[in-house]
C-alpha cells in the first residue's frame, strides 16, 4: 500500500470510495464520490493531507480514496463491448467456444441486412436469435420492443423471457474495453441518482445540453441518447479525462446508463458561448482589455494542449465558453486527438480550417494556430462570421492564393499582425502557441491593445 501511495504527488486528484467521518480535529471528513486534491504526504504513508472543493484542508486515510487517472490514449472504449459487427454464424460459434451457458454476443445479421443476431451459448450449443429492426424499434419475439441494442441486452440479462437462458456473460470484442468499467476504474464514473436535470440550455444533433445539479453544484450535462452517437462521444469524454487546465472546460465525470444513455458532466459556464457573448455585448460594453484577455485565455489553453501533444481541430469562438466571472475556456473536444492521427474532412468548418488540413488531412498544432488566427478575428469583430461577403465555395481558392482578411474595424495593428502570422500558407513558419502567448502578453504590457 505505502509503495503505491508514495507515488501520489501534491496536486493529484482523487475520488472518495467510502464515507469518512473523521475522529480527530485535524481529519477532513468526506462523502463517497467527493473529489479531493492531495496537498502533501504525511510521515505515515497511510494518511495524506488533502483539501476538498471549498479549500478546507485536513488529514485523510489513503485507502478510502482512489486516484483519478486519465483514460489511456488509444483505449478503445465501447458502450457495447459484446457487439462484434459483421461476422458470420460460424465465426460467432467459434468465439463462443468453449461452451459456457449464458455467454453471448450480438452481430449484424448476414441473411437479413439491417437486422441483428443475438448468439447465446446454452448447454453446449449456440442458439441464434434474429433481432428484427422495425419502425425504429428492435424485437426478438415481436411482443417486447426496444429503442436500441443496449436496452435489449439489459432486458434479457435480467430475464430469459423466452430465450434458452438469460444473458450472463458478454463475449467482449477483442481490443475493446467496456466504457462503464473503464470510467469506474479511472475514477470518473458519477452516480445518476445524485444528478438532477433542471432545464435545456442547448440543443445539438446528438441530443440536449442541460443545466443540472450534482450534489448541490450547478453543472452542464450533455445527454446523448442514441447508441451510435453515444459511442462517438465516448472518445470526447476519454480525451477530457486526460486534460486539466484553468482555461479548458473541466470534465467532472461520466454516467453510462445500462439502457444506452450517456451523460457527460462538465463545469457550468454561465455566460454561454464566446461568439454569442461578443455579439450580444458588442463594442459599447467590451473594451480592448477585455478582448485581449479572452484572446490570452484561449491562447493559454491551446499552449497547454500543444505541450501535451493534443490537436483540437475545431477551434472557433462557438467552441469557447465564458464563465460567470468572465473567464474564456476552450470546450468541444469531439475532434480532439493525439497529434498523429488523421480524420475524415467531410464535416470540417471550412472557414476555420487550415488549407493543408482541408487539402491533405494534415492536422497539427500548426493547423490549430491557423484556426486561432480566425478566432482572434472573430473576437475583434465582435462575433462576425469570417470572410464576410465571400461565397463559401470561393474561400479556399482565394486563401490558397494568399488572400488574408482585412483587420476588423478598430482592431489594434499589433493584434492584426498576430492574426496574419497565424495565416502563413507554409505551416512551418506559423508561430507556436507559446510564442503567440508571449506576443499577446507583450501587447498587454505595452498597452498596444487600446
Amino acid at each position: 500500500m505505502s509503495a503505491i501511495q508514495a507515488a501520489w504527488p501534491s496536486g493529484t486528484e482523487c475520488i472518495a470510495k467510502y464515507n469518512f467521518h473523521g475522529t480527530a480535529e485535524q481529519d477532513l471528513p468526506f462523502c463517497k464520490g467527493d473529489v479531493l486534491t492531495i496537498v502533501a504526504v504525511t510521515k505515515d504513508p497511510n494518511w495524506y493531507k488533502a483539501k476538498n472543493k471549498v479549500g478546507r484542508e485536513g488529514i485523510i486515510p489513503a485507502n478510502y480514496v482512489q486516484k483519478r487517472e486519465g483514460v489511456k490514449a488509444g483505449t478503445k472504449l465501447s458502450l457495447m463491448p459484446w457487439f462484434h459487427g459483421k461476422i458470420t454464424r460460424e465465426q460467432a460459434e467459434r468465439l463462443l467456444y468453449p461452451p459456457e451457458t449464458g455467454l453471448f454476443l450480438v452481430r449484424e445479421s448476414t441473411n437479413y441486412p439491417g437486422d441483428y443476431t443475438l448468439c447465446v451459448s446454452c448447454e453446449g450449443k449456440v442458439e441464434h436469435y434474429r433481432i428484427m429492426y422495425h419502425a425504429s424499434k428492435l424485437s426478438i419475439d415481436e411482443e417486447v420492443y426496444f429503442e436500441n441494442l443496449m436496452q435489449l441486452v439489459e432486458h434479457y440479462t435480467t430475464d430469459a423471457d423466452g430465450l434458452c437462458t438469460r444473458l450472463i456473460k458478454p463475449k467482449v470484442m477483442e481490443g475493446t474495453v467496456a466504457a462503464q468499467d473503464e470510467f469506474y476504474r479511472s475514477g470518473w464514473a458519477l452516480n445518476m441518482k445524485e444528478l438532477k436535470l433542471l432545464q435545456t440550455i442547448g440543443k445539438g444533433e446528438f441530443g440536449d445540453v442541460m443545466l443540472g445539479d450534482y450534489r448541490g453544484n450547478k453543472v452542464a450535462v450533455k445527454c446523448i441518447k442514441n447508441d451510435a452517437t453515444a459511442q462517438a462521444f465516448l472518445a470526447e469524454a476519454s480525451v477530457m479525462t486526460q486534460l486539466r487546465h484553468s482555461n479548458l472546460v473541466q470534465l467532472l465525470g461520466v454516467i453510462v446508463e445500462e439502457k444506452g444513455g450517456l451523460y457527460i458532466v462538465t463545469e457550468y459556464m454561465a455566460k454561454g458561448s464566446l461568439v454569442d457573448y461578443l455579439r450580444s455585448r458588442g463594442r459599447s460594453v467590451l473594451g480592448g482589455d477585455c478582448l485581449l484577455k479572452f484572446s490570452l485565455d484561449v491562447c493559454e489553453a491551446m499552449e497547454y494542449l500543444e505541450g501535451n501533444n493534443f490537436v483540437h481541430r475545431d477551434l472557433a469562438a462557438r467552441n469557447v465558453l465564458v464563465s460567470e466571472d468572465n473567464v474564456a475556456k476552450v470546450s468541444d473536444f469531439g475532434l480532439t486527438k493525439e497529434a498523429s492521427s488523421t480524420q475524415d474532412t467531410g464535416k470540417l468548418p471550412v472557414k476555420w480550417t487550415a488549407p493543408e488540413a482541408l487539402r491533405e488531412k494534415k492536422f497539427s498544432t500548426k493547423s490549430d494556430v491557423w484556426s486561432f488566427g480566425i478566432l482572434l478575428w472573430e473576437i475583434y469583430s465582435f462575433g462576425r462570421v469570417p470572410y464576410p461577403r465571400i461565397p463559401l465555395k470561393d474561400v479556399v481558392p482565394r486563401v490558397e492564393k494568399g488572400y488574408k482578411m482585412d483587420a476588423p474595424d478598430g482592431c489594434p495593428p499589433a493584434v492584426y499582425e498576430v492574426m496574419k502570422n497565424c495565416w502563413h500558407l507554409d505551416a512551418a513558419t506559423r508561430p507556436t502557441f507559446l510564442q503567440l502567448r508571449e506576443q499577446l502578453e507583450h501587447i498587454r504590457t505595452h498597452e498596444l491593445h487600446l
